[in-house]
Formats: C-alpha cells, structure tokens, sequence
C-alpha cells in the first residue's frame, strides 16, 4: 500500500501559491468503508484500479475552472484493506464561491470515470 502525506502537499501549495490568491483548500480522503455500497454487506477487501490517462484529463478540467490554483489527485491501487486509504483530491483557490463546485465535480468524475473498484465481500 502506498502512502500519502497530506502535511506535505498542503506546505508546498502553500509556498507555491500567490498569498493575494489563495483563500481557501479543501481535501477529501476517500477511504476503504466495512461495508459494502450495496446491501450493506461486510467488505473484507477493496481492488482498485485507474486510468491515469482519464486522471489527467479530469485533473486538467477542473485547473480551468476560475478561481481555481491548484489540483492535487493520489490515488491508491491494487488490494485495500477496510480503514485503508483509497484516495486523496485537494483543490486550492481564491473564494469558496469558485472552488466549491469544481471540487464536488472532480470527486465525482474520478468515482464515476478514472477508477474501477471491486469490492470483495466477506462470506460467513
């Protein structure tokens, strides 16, 4: 399993970032739930895979929204335990008003189109 320090990520947009433009950053991190999406079942393990190409592209989309600095996707591949980490989206910008949306929308297109995850339910 891979790792990511979000400590670090975070210290370098803040260097990176024009202090009259940076306003605001929000962070998601997805994690492996114990339960599956459908059914409620015990899930004992998570196979995650993704499309760096379709990662790119949607990482490039959302830099184009206005407002928007910065774009920080990590993504976790191969077999995840419950409580792992699956992945990592930061999003920096100006106004809460700009960036809100985008977010939300970038979430989305990754679960929906960069990764394919299949969730190994546990039989009792």
């Amino acid at each position: 399993m891979k790792t990511f320090d979000l400590n670090a990520e975070l210290k370098k947009i803040k260097q990176n970032t024009n202090k009259d433009e940076l306003g605001m950053i929000l962070v998601h991190n997805g994690i492996v739930r114990g339960t599956s999406r459908v059914g409620n079942k015990s899930v004992s393990i998570m196979e995650l895979s993704f499309d760096k190409e379709k990662l790119s592209e949607a990482v490039k989309k959302a830099k184009e929204n206005k407002g928007v600095k910065s774009v920080v996707v990590w993504i976790n591949e191969g077999k995840l335990s419950v409580g792992d980490d699956i992945m990592y989206v930061i999003l920096s910008g100006d106004r809460r008003v700009n960036i809100l949306k985008p977010f939300e929308k970038l979430i989305e297109n990754i679960k929906s189109n960069v990764v394919t995850e299949k969730e190994i339910i546990e039989h009792k």
